[in-house]
């Protein structure tokens, strides 16, 4: 089984050595065994670990919630299901903030249209709206 430097196993994983660190702190992967010289080395499967959670993150999960999707991926009998509610879930998140974000993208494109900019500042319509 290879080993990897944190920098290696930082740039197979897409992310920084900071980052490796912070999830080593917060339990979300194994402090590594160190070498005579002091140097970490991570195994494939820590890869494995760093790339699932870069893609929940891109997915929209926050680190407590990968970190208990990875406690659930401990027990390999753990129910699929577990996973695929905390799945729908998420989506239902994601749909409430695409609905947040569409209200105020309308709310700002009206008060937008309402603004010739061709004023001072001091009349923008803009400006007005958002001190009220």
């Amino acid at each position: 089984m290879e080993t990897l430097t944190i920098g290696k196993l930082a740039k197979a994983a897409g992310v920084n050595v900071e980052t490796i660190r912070y999830y080593e702190r917060r339990g979300l992967i194994a402090e590594p065994e160190r070498s005579l010289s002091g140097y970490r080395h991570y195994s494939d499967s820590i890869l494995t670990r760093m790339r699932f959670i870069r893609h929940a993150k891109d997915m929209g999960f926050t680190l407590q919630e990968i970190k208990e999707l990875l406690d659930l991926c401990v027990d390999p009998n753990s129910p699929c299901m577990e996973v695929k509610n905390r799945a729908e879930s998420k989506i239902a998140e994601i749909e409430e903030k695409i609905e947040h974000l569409k209200n105020m993208k309308k709310s700002l494109a009206n008060i937008a249209s309402q603004c010739s900019g061709g004023s001072a500042i001091s009349d923008c319509t803009i400006v007005k709206t958002l001190e009220k």
